[in-house]
């Protein structure tokens, strides 16, 4: 150990350190200032990612959650959708509502009964002119 220091002496020179010989009150060993700057940087380092972590939740939830703003959004299409929907439904009803009132009372129109059981029979009259149109694709 001619040309170094020893391990000891390193350990000694470490207590030795003036900055923190400032910072330890009388009675107080010097180890536990290190300690105390560590605890003093650590908790508050570990607060603010516990607290980041707990409003960074909150915030994805808020955006993302069951009752989040794109939840929202994605109820409004759905809304619009079945609105339309509703409103095709409506139409047809108001179809098979005129059918419906020209076939009650005392006397049926006997037209509109031949049409009704041509078209779920699939027949035609042998003077009748049949047209054949495209299918509409039913929306579901």
């Amino acid at each position: 150990m001619a040309h170094g220091i020893s391990r000891a002496d390193k350990a000694h020179a470490n207590f030795d350190d003036p900055f923190n010989d400032s910072l330890t009150l009388s009675g107080d060993h010097k180890a536990m200032v290190t300690r105390r700057r560590v605890r003093a940087v650590l908790y508050p380092l570990c607060l603010y990612c516990v607290s980041g972590a707990v409003a960074g939740y909150f915030i994805w939830h808020a955006v993302n959650g069951e009752r989040g703003l794109k939840t929202k959004d994605q109820y409004e299409q759905r809304i619009a959708q079945l609105r339309e929907e509703l409103r095709g439904l409506q139409q047809e009803r108001s179809v098979w509502s005129r059918k419906i009132a020209l076939m009650r009372g005392q006397t049926i129109d006997r037209d509109i009964l031949e049409d009704e059981v041509r078209s779920l029979l699939g027949r035609v009259d042998r003077n009748d002119l049949v047209i054949m149109l495209p299918s509409r694709p039913q929306a579901h």
